[in-house]
């Protein structure tokens, strides 16, 4: 189950990671143009950035607090906060009829949710 744990972990923080550099650094009109990124028409280039910048931080709350032995309760509250992300996602999108994106979201959560559940029941990280 621990290994199980550390791939979702690997994998959603890959997701975070790229979802963040890309909301971080890439243009709000240039993402508006990309099949899925309307959304970001409707809002302030600050939200999409402060969206990146909590993607990359997802990414490494999910990884690094375990990987360095220091803090790594962060991992499943990091999973829950990604829950909340979704949860976010998952209206925005559906509001907008991408309902695609909004089973996308609906994956992610459900892989943070086994992160979180796993992390804090099954297999905690012990000090």
């Amino acid at each position: 189950m621990n290994l199980a744990l550390w791939i979702a972990a690997g994998l959603l923080a890959l997701v975070a990671l790229s979802g963040g550099i890309s909301k971080s650094f890439v243009p709000k009109e240039k993402l508006a143009a990309f099949h899925g990124g309307g959304w970001t028409a409707d809002v302030s280039g600050g939200f999409v950035r402060t969206l990146g910048v909590l993607e990359l931080l997802a990414a490494v709350g999910l990884i690094l607090p375990a990987a360095l032995g220091v803090a790594p309760a962060l991992v499943p509250v990091t999973a829950v906060c990604w829950i909340l992300l979704m949860v976010g996602a998952m209206i925005t999108h559906g509001r907008r009829g991408e309902f695609a994106f909004v089973l996308l979201n609906v994956v992610y959560l459900a892989v943070a949710a086994f992160i979180a559940w796993g992390r804090f029941v099954l297999e905690p990280f012990t000090g």
